[in-house]
């Protein structure tokens, strides 16, 4: 039997990070071979199972991620854009898969992932859940049958310890929208309203970020018409989903060709 494909995991800290390195620690599928933090910080050097408050597993937590990736398979990457971007030069490099679910990054950070990507699988989203990718191909469906009478916005609500806004799955769907109206998301995307705004433009794609408490992530997508509103929502109460998902595109990645994918071709969608 192959041995199952060795995983690093940058952002080893973090919530996600310690989410994604207990998953793979228990996944009979892979196997973790590496945990990443940025210099200076207090775990680095020490064995991630004690770090995380458990027993040793022989892990040491490097801030070289090059050494860490040299020996990966696959690197699982929930950091921020410019770390995302140094990492996957480095994963390239290695020619190791690169899941990256890191949000808030724009359209030119995109686009600096692809010189990476004629080197090694990239799999990249602003979700990976099961139903938020489902959700956001129902979403260009509805809005490819309806046309712009009916006013589109997403509404987002996430815990109060979120950075970025409005959030990458919200942009997700907002894509999945434009894409169904066959127009170009930049140019009808309004993300803030203040004061005299004036009317609604006829086609605008509208959205709504919502902070509070330890909320996991909420997304609605908003059709309204004249008389009647169509609601197409997600609700996330587990932070898993997205660790499960993560996983799912690591391994999916290893029999892939070079390239820049997302969870709809991990899914097959």
């Amino acid at each position: 039997m192959a041995e199952v494909p060795g995983i690093t995991i940058t952002g080893a800290s973090g919530r996600m990070g310690q989410m994604l390195l207990k998953t793979v620690l228990d996944s009979d599928r892979a196997r973790l071979v590496g945990a990443v933090e940025r210099s200076g910080h207090a775990w680095v050097g020490r064995d991630v199972g004690e770090a995380m408050g458990g027993q040793a597993n022989g892990i040491i937590v490097t801030d070289d991620p090059l050494e860490a990736f040299a020996i990966s398979q696959a690197v699982i990457d929930f950091t921020t854009p410019a770390a995302t971007l140094e990492f996957a030069a480095l994963t390239a490099q290695a020619r190791a898969v690169h899941i990256i679910g890191t949000t808030g990054m724009n359209a030119a950070e995109i686009e600096q992932l692809e010189p990476a990507s004629r080197h090694a699988v990239i799999v990249r989203a602003g979700n990976m859940s099961l139903g938020v990718n489902l959700l956001t191909k129902l979403t260009e469906k509805v809005a490819a049958a309806l046309d712009a009478d009916f006013d589109i916005e997403i509404i987002e609500t996430h815990h109060h310890h979120k950075v970025d806004a409005p959030s990458g799955t919200a942009l997700m769907l907002g894509e999945a929208a434009a894409v169904g109206r066959g127009v170009n998301l930049n140019d009808v995307r309004e993300s803030g309203r203040d004061g005299m705004t004036g009317a609604r433009k006829r086609g605008d794609i509208g959205f709504v970020a919502i902070r509070g408490g330890d909320v996991v992530g909420e997304h609605d997508v908003l059709f309204a018409g004249a008389g009647e509103r169509i609601i197409l929502r997600h609700m996330a109460t587990d932070r898993s989903i997205f660790v499960r998902g993560a996983l799912k595109a690591a391994l999916w990645g290893q029999t892939q060709k070079p390239g820049h994918y997302d969870m709809m071709d991990v899914l097959g969608l």
